[in-house]
């Protein structure tokens, strides 16, 4: 199979969706890979590591797009390259349709196979791909929170750990999956008063048993939010529906049991966003503000880390696109229930239940896709 990586164009999106080993894999396993020139250099790598890995370097993200049977990318394609897209060909990426109709009616439109990352799943209802980079932006929410907590960068002024005689901030995680327990962990190590939210109580009774001292567990309901907005200096909005668009967990009215100056960064912006007053932003103008409460609303945070965040990537979609590659999208959906349900639009179809019904299309199944 024609594999190609296009340079990845969002706003200070300086990942890439495959490594030169990752390149060399797909090589020594007979398929041809070729790469955008300068793909590789936002996160380190240049194009003679990957020439020297076997790829074939291309002049420009047209040539890419037209030559490639799959196109594998790290963020969704924006509307400059919804012309690139064709029928048949196979997007393998991070899609996040509920977050843009525009997208969605674009991908509908150009009749091609987008199977996202983020809906593949295991049998244990683990999202294989989304893990590595909600674990990076797990850490980095405490990070940037921190920052904009500063008197500097518009916040309270308050150090997130405090000091001897002087008491730490208070973080409060919303979600206790993985961007939640990263978050979790990062917080409560900068030596801040944590508290994690979640619906399940088996899942807090673990983070319950796992979780420092300084991690105190709650069950997340709009009562239990209320009570604690007052005594919170950072909010980390961190729920996730697979496929989904993000429940509003904070209301802008919600916004004024919280102190001026406090800190909310919604890690959920990619599925539109978990707070009412979210509105995607960019490492260009990651903040604004709204009553007086600073929003981090960054829908590509990983892409701020990109050597970290595109090792870490291509370790877990690697098998899955060779997988692919080596079988052909039908036959690998077939064998690979998980990789079966990162199927959300086909050929023009809508086969992913939940995008389907946010935006009024017919859901199609995945059974009469790969028969067709």
């Amino acid at each position: 199979m024609i594999i190609g990586v296009p340079k990845e164009i969002k706003t200070h999106e300086n990942r890439v969706s495959v490594t030169p080993g990752g390149a060399q894999q797909m090589t020594l396993e007979g398929h041809q890979v070729l790469v955008e020139k300068g793909a590789g250099l936002g996160s380190g790598f240049t194009d003679q590591d990957y020439s020297d890995a076997g790829a074939q370097i291309l002049a420009t993200a047209k040539e890419v797009w037209e030559s490639s049977e799959m196109i594998m990318k790290v963020k969704e394609p924006i509307a400059q390259e919804y012309p690139l897209m064709r029928e048949g060909q196979i997007l393998f990426t991070y899609l996040h349709f509920a977050a843009s109709k525009e997208l969605t009616d674009a991908v509908v439109a150009s009749k091609c196979v987008a199977i996202a990352y983020e809906t593949v799943e295991a049998p244990d209802r683990s999202l294989p791909l989304l893990i590595p980079m909600s674990e990076v932006a797990g850490r980095m929410s405490v990070q940037q929170g921190a920052k904009f907590l500063e008197k500097a960068q518009g916040g309270r002024g308050v150090l997130l750990g405090g000091i001897p005689g002087v008491k730490p901030a208070h973080v409060l995680v919303l979600g206790g999956g993985i961007v939640g327990v990263n978050a979790a962990k990062m917080a409560s190590g900068l030596g801040a008063v944590t508290t994690i939210m979640d619906v399940s109580l088996p899942r807090l009774r673990y983070l319950d048993d796992v979780m420092p001292a300084n991690v105190q567990t709650r069950v997340s309901n709009e009562a239990a939010i209320r009570e604690l907005l007052p005594e919170t200096d950072v909010v980390i909005g961190a729920v996730l529906k697979p496929g989904a668009k993000a429940p509003h967990l904070l209301t802008r009215e919600m916004l004024s049991l919280l102190k001026p100056g406090s800190v909310v960064v919604d890690v959920a912006i990619d599925q539109g966003g978990c707070f009412e007053t979210s509105k995607a932003t960019t490492h260009d103008n990651p903040v604004y503000v709204v009553d007086d409460i600073v929003h981090y609303c960054v829908a590509n945070m990983p892409g701020a880390v990109p050597f970290t965040s595109t090792m870490g990537l291509t370790n877990v979609t690697l098998p899955y696109a060779l997988q692919i590659a080596n079988k052909g999208w039908k036959k690998a959906l077939s064998d690979s229930p998980e990789l079966a349900k990162g199927l959300n639009v086909c050929h023009g179809h809508v086969t992913y239940k939940d995008v389907a019904e946010l935006f009024d299309y017919p859901v199609t199944s995945l059974e009469s896709q790969i028969s067709a």
